[in-house]
């Protein structure tokens, strides 16, 4: 039985609007989904860094929500 789920990266750029990547599970393939654009890619290792990557270069969304206080 494959194991499915989806997990997600949220970060804010420097305007206050939240971008979000979506990683999705289904067994041992993980796809990496950008919600602002619709960029997609697979990623077999490290997706969540890669998702961070992506948020970071096109979106210039760099703020942690869960980090800051």
């Amino acid at each position: 039985m494959l194991q499915t789920g989806t997990s997600k990266v949220s970060r804010w750029d420097q305007h206050g609007r939240e971008h979000t990547v979506r990683v999705l599970r289904k067994g041992p393939q993980r796809t990496i989904r950008c919600d602002t654009c619709g960029w997609r890619k697979g990623a077999q290792f490290l997706p969540w860094l890669k998702a961070e990557e992506h948020l970071a270069e096109a979106h210039q969304a760099t703020v942690d929500p869960s980090t800051e206080e």
